[in-house]
């Protein structure tokens, strides 16, 4: 799998870029700032529908604009297909496969697959939850692109849930003996009853996922850091399922699991005006021996589980399927030796990898002869601008 050609139209500092890429390796070199780092997120948000540095596609939009566009067009087992992506400051965004206007973005997912390495991938370790259930549910989607579709439904009944709680508590208090409260009760148990359907279908994908990836981050950890405790991860639930990967994974029992809880924590949630039960209140846990990385790993070892978690990622795409667009984003000088040594292991074996540095010569030295292009990315009054050739 490989981006033959992307266009960008006001997307970040780019007013327009057209590129035709290669398989192997292209690098784009430019100071902080002037624009590299902007080329490959838009490939990344081709892939996810999302951006790895912000939260929103508002940040995306050129300044001044309306809206901007990505387009790609990506070649797998000799097959071509261009997605094109309109995102827009108001409104839904609006999205095509070649020439067929598509209902939703999601049905892109799983046409480009990509793995990307950056320095924010600290996170994922000494980040909040928020940042390893985003990596979970990420790859969900491009290994089952439905499971998109039930993650984005999950996120809008949980929005139309914690608005009536926050809007409607003192109605809600007075019970089922009050026309009123008992009316909006009844509004609340169906958000309760959609809400524990769409939360059991991803608590499940959830877990089963960390059945396949689990042993493959294990083992990233021991080659990457082999001189350190082991690695072993574990899934963290609000209604206290999934804690033994042996588990039998039946979203019917997570679903009556998910309405008990529900249930039990009805008044609280209405004196706090918010849900607390649900997959959005769960939890990656990565461990180190017995201790959970977060707050006691060390810095190296911190980038090392960082890594394993990619390199998972990496390599549970790849027996899937054709091996997924490899981007190491300004990378290279945050890893020592070893570690370098390890992800170049997985850059060779790639179809295409597309790297942004500082300087060209930042690139380990078993790298320089794969590389099939270089471009110098450069910027004027905030517009960036490129030139080197493919």
């Amino acid at each position: 799998m490989f981006v033959s050609e992307l266009d960008l139209r006001d997307f970040r500092s780019w007013p327009e870029l057209h590129l035709d890429l290669e398989p192997g390796v292209t690098v784009f070199a430019g100071r902080n700032g002037h624009g590299k780092t902007n080329i490959v997120e838009a490939v990344y948000y081709t892939s996810h529908l999302g951006s790895h540095r912000v939260s929103t596609d508002t940040p995306l939009i050129r300044t001044g604009q309306d809206n901007a566009r990505v387009s790609a067009t990506t070649i797998n087992n000799d097959r071509a297909l261009t997605t094109h992506l309109l995102i827009k400051t108001a409104g839904a965004n609006q999205a095509q496969i070649n020439r067929t206007r598509l209902k939703s973005p999601r049905e892109v997912l799983g046409v480009l697959r990509t793995v990307l390495f950056s320095p924010e991938d600290l996170r994922l370790v000494v980040g909040e939850p928020a940042e390893r259930r985003r990596f979970l549910d990420e790859l969900l989607s491009l290994r089952t692109p439905r499971i998109g579709g039930v993650r984005a439904d999950y996120d809008r009944v949980l929005r139309q849930r914690n608005a009536l709680l926050r809007t409607s508590s003192m109605v809600l208090r007075r019970g089922y003996q009050d026309e009123s409260g008992a009316a909006a009760l009844s509004t609340l148990d169906v958000w309760d009853a959609q809400l524990a359907s769409l939360g059991s279908q991803l608590i499940t994908a959830r877990l089963l996922l960390i059945d396949a990836l689990a042993p493959l981050i294990t083992s990233a950890y021991a080659s990457v850091a082999p001189e350190s405790r082991p690695a072993s991860v574990r899934y963290k639930s609000t209604v206290g399922l999934g804690e033994g990967l042996g588990e039998e994974r039946d979203p019917a029992t997570f679903e009556a699991a998910l309405l008990a809880e529900l249930g039990r924590r009805r008044k609280e949630e209405i004196d706090r005006g918010t849900t607390l039960v649900g997959p959005h209140r769960d939890d990656l846990v990565l461990m180190l021996g017995n201790t959970p990385a977060k707050g006691y790993a060390s810095h190296g070892e911190t980038w090392s589980y960082a890594l394993s978690l990619h390199l998972a990622e990496y390599q549970l795409l790849s027996e899937q399927g054709s091996a997924p667009v490899l981007i190491l984003d300004d990378v290279f000088a945050e890893l020592d030796a070893k570690r370098r040594e390890r992800l170049v292991h997985v850059a060779e074996e790639a179809e295409q990898v597309l790297i942004t540095a500082a300087v060209g010569d930042d690139l380990p030295a078993n790298l320089h002869d794969a590389v099939a292009a270089r471009y110098t990315v450069t910027m004027d009054n905030g517009v960036s601008a490129i030139a080197g050739s493919g």
